[in-house]
């Protein structure tokens, strides 16, 4: 077997010296390399031949990914590797005779008959003459000289080649100096060559890594940046900015290092932006598309393991260990050696090949990763891992993002000025920006359609160039918890506002378009269009002959077809998710209908509710178990509202929707506003408002629970700082399947340290931490003040944090993100709606909203 790998190895060689050997030079190319001749396109030559032999060797380490049989080939191409190192690299395309003839030789060659004779008329004629040997077959000669090499220096009875040969083995790169021969002309001495030697494994460092610092004060995005001008940007400043950003605690400290990214790559290259938006994010297209790179966590270790040389049980040992297949990755990365430099990655290839990724069907994944993996260098190694898992990890969401965007336009614009605006005009310029980039995401969330009208036509004209269109989700208004039937008549006072049934559902977004196509999208944007394929098929019996494009915002509940009534929002939960056969369904469904957005071609968020609400009932229809409005009753009497709520629960949804009809009843994309107020039916009990928890650590269980989690620790969402903060543990609400299912999905989410975007305290510090991935349903008693807890802090307490008191586990969310959770701000304002908090204050925080 080593004797077949080492003849493919110098086939690849003689073919590749061969196809690029020139053909028309007038100096033949072996006494140009020996120094007899020398001209201006030797230079050139010599890097063709070198790049000959690295793309021969980079076949041959690729060929075979067996770990035996890479193992073999692997010492097979040391053996090499040795005696081409001992070499100078021109040896290989001399004739024999020259070889043989420098005072440096140490092997024996087998010279050609005739050899000297010609050679003695060449010297007496002093002009260097072609001969037929060498225009057909020098490179062949030199191939067999190599073997005859490989032959002597590895006979048994050479006790100096063979210590000789492990020497050159060690060593990655050994220069040796040839000395010139003997001539019989006279001429004047030329300064001697430089020698050049096949460079294997070269562990330079590329200088982004440790010299692109976008941390920097006065950050410049033209002179700092680490690329040229109109350049593609190497993917490894991306990386580099990341691996920053995860080094930095403070939210504004890292949205300002990756805007100051951004200005370079806006100043620089901004074909690049989008893909780096995406990246950012860990996004390759808008989240209703459902774009998604599908790759296992086993199968990246499988990839991990075949590149470079690592076995299955230490890739999964270290990952354990570290609870980051990124940083593994990493690792194992930087220990490979090499046998060439692949050409560095671009942030643009890097994203171009993710989409190719996703699209690609299950095996098909494999080799493109492979690709990408291999030419990864320091950092990007761990964050393209991190991609495909999807586990980005540095802290950077929606509204940071956003944010950070509006830092590189700003910078970008006046970065030769920005010394002499100040800070203060400065920031008041990205808030501006920023506030214009808000409020065209959120009736337009497609960065496709933002970015390349943003810089093609500026940020004054792209909230008129991306306007709300059907296909297009956009962000849904929220309703505000309030606290008892006083408190919504407190809040209308003087106002007529319509009550509305609270229907315990999904969320829907009805979308049609001027051709006619339908769309479903849930309230994080999810198309969940396969999910109601029923809904699709009756589309045509609720809307009027004259609506030509919508969209509707509504609840879907599970409907019972016999007894005419909704069905509990647990029974909507085991549809099938994606690609409903309707033959197939069981669970049948019914659309409540609350609210108009967009109307042939018009979009109604502006008007007032009222006027929505009428333009819905005159151009759509209701069908008895398929299609309804909302239920509701306008009233401002307190007796009406306490009424409408116990009929509300009885007729099995949550509690009451409450509105305000004409003053301050626009349609507040992407808002918690306090004109939609929610009255849950858990208020009559006395029970508390639930909350939507993010769980972030577990606490290992005792006694019965040995074995899984006894108890979690909970946060809420903070929007402002991006980061959750600890408001309770709970061990309450779980049967022991339950808690046995918990155990077994949060076990692959485990980290080993808490992030830097958790608050908490360190007498708090669970067993294990776990990744922000899942949101709970969660009761409680009523809200205290905490002098550990961080949830709200600096907004109910100057110094402390507000904590749930007797909380109990309900249901788990997964219609919401980590990122939907119950902010601060709601839960500092449920803690002040408490009646007791209420006695104690003469008047009550007022807490703004603001988007997200």
């Amino acid at each position: 077997m080593n004797r077949f790998l080492i003849r493919r190895v110098f086939f690849k060689l003689k073919t590749d010296a061969a196809t690029i050997r020139p053909a028309t030079t007038k100096v033949p190319y072996y006494t140009t390399l020996n120094g007899q001749a020398e001209t201006q396109s030797s230079d050139r030559e010599i890097n063709k031949h070198q790049l000959a032999l690295t793309e021969s060797w980079r076949f041959f380490l690729l060929v075979d990914n067996n770990k035996n049989k890479s193992r073999r080939l692997l010492n097979n191409l040391s053996l090499v590797s040795g005696i081409m190192s001992q070499r100078n690299i021109t040896s290989f395309f001399k004739p024999k005779d020259q070889t043989a003839n420098t005072e440096t030789k140490k092997k024996v060659v087998t010279k050609p008959e005739n050899a000297n004779e010609k050679e003695s008329k060449d010297k007496t004629s002093n002009t260097p003459v072609k001969r037929k040997s060498d225009q057909e077959s020098s490179t062949g000669n030199a191939a067999k000289a190599i073997k005859t090499e490989i032959k002597t220096e590895t006979s048994p009875g050479s006790k100096e080649n063979e210590k000789s040969i492990n020497n050159n083995v060690k060593s990655e790169t050994i220069p040796v100096e040839v000395k010139k021969e003997e001539k019989t002309d006279i001429s004047p001495e030329k300064p001697p060559q430089k020698t050049m030697c096949l460079q294997l494994n070269d562990k330079k460092v590329d200088s982004i890594t440790t010299d692109y610092n976008p941390d920097k004060s006065n950050y410049h995005p033209l002179n700092d940046a680490a690329w040229r001008k109109g350049e593609k940007i190497p993917y490894l400043a991306l990386t580099r900015t990341f691996q920053l950003i995860e080094e930095t605690r403070g939210r504004l400290k890292m949205v300002e290092i990756l805007g100051n990214f951004f200005s370079s790559v806006i100043v620089t290259n901004p074909d690049d932006l989008l893909a780096s938006i995406y990246l950012s994010i860990n996004q390759l297209a808008p989240a209703y598309e459902g774009l998604e790179l599908g790759v296992a966590e086993t199968t990246l270790m499988k990839i991990i393991c075949d590149t470079t040389g690592r076995k299955m049980d230490f890739i999964k040992s270290q990952t354990h260990i570290t609870g980051d297949l990124g940083i593994v990755a990493e690792q194992s990365r930087m220990a490979q050696r090499m046998m060439f430099k692949p050409a560095p990655l671009t942030i643009s290839g890097v994203f171009k090949k993710l989409k190719d990724i996703a699209n690609a069907p299950g095996k098909n994944k494999v080799t493109p990763i492979k690709d990408i993996f291999i030419a990864c260098r320091g950092s990007e190694a761990r964050f393209f891992i991190r991609s495909l898992i999807g586990k980005l990890r540095i802290g950077i969401a929606e509204q940071s993002l956003i944010n950070a965007v509006a830092t590189g336009i700003v910078k970008s614009k006046y970065m030769d000025k920005m010394k002499k605006m100040g800070e203060e005009k400065l920031k008041s310029e990205i808030d501006e920006v920023t506030l214009i980039l808000k409020t065209t995401y959120c009736q337009c969330p497609n960065y496709d359609k933002i970015i390349p009208t943003l810089l093609e036509h500026g940020i004054d004209e792209i909230e008129e160039r991306c306007p709300m269109l059907p296909g297009v989700p956009i962000k849904p208004m929220l309703a505000q918890p309030t606290k008892g039937v006083s408190e919504v008549l407190e809040r209308f006072d003087g106002l007529t506002i319509t009550c509305e049934f609270k229907y315990d559902g999904e969320r829907a977004q009805i979308h049609c378009d001027e051709n006619g196509v339908i769309s479903i999208f849930s309230r994080n944007q999810e198309n969940n269009t396969t999910k109601y394929p029923d809904i699709i098929c009756r589309i045509g019996e609720f809307s009027k002959s004259g609506v030509k494009s919508y969209i509707i915002d509504s609840e879907i509940v599970a409907w019972d077809v016999e007894q005419k009534m909704i069905l509990p929002f647990q029974v909507l939960t085991t549809r099938k998710r994606k690609n409903v056969d309707v033959g197939e369904i069981k669970v049948q469904v019914c659309v409540y209908a609350f609210d108009l957005l967009y109307l042939n071609g018009e979009p109604l968020v502006t008007k007032p509710f009222a006027d929505r609400r009428k333009l819905m009932k005159e151009n759509f229809n209701e069908t008895e178990g398929m299609w309804h409005f909302a239920h509701a009753m306008d009233t401002s009497d307190v007796d009406e509202v306490q009424a409408f709520l116990e009929e509300s629960i009885k007729g099995n949804c949550e509690g009451l929707m409450v509105k305000t009809l004409q003053k301050d009843a626009t349609y507040e994309i992407a808002r918690r506003s306090r004109n939609w107020l929610k009255l849950k039916k858990d208020y009559l009990a006395g029970c508390g408002d639930s909350l939507d928890l993010v769980v972030i650590g577990g606490y290992r269980g005792k006694g019965k629970r040995t074995g899984s989690y006894g108890g979690f620790l909970l946060a809420c969402y903070d929007d402002e700082n991006e980061e959750y903060q600890s408001i309770c543990k709970i061990g309450t609400g779980f049967s022991d399947e339950s808690l046995q299912t918990h155990a077994e999905f949060f076990k692959n989410h485990v980290v080993p340290t808490k992030k830097s975007y958790i608050a908490c305290d360190s007498s708090l510090e669970p067993d294990d931490w776990f990744e922000p991935v899942q949101v709970w349903e969660v009761k409680c008693a009523d809200l205290s003040i905490s002098p550990i807890h961080k949830a709200a802090i600096g907004i109910a307490d100057p110094e402390k944090g507000i904590s749930l008191r007797f909380p109990r586990f309900i249901r788990i969310r997964d219609d919401k993100t980590p990122e939907m959770a119950t902010t601060g701000r709601e839960v500092a304002y449920m803690y002040n709606s408490q009646d007791q908090i209420k006695n104690q204050q003469s008047r009550q925080n007022v807490i703004d909203d603001d988007f997200y």
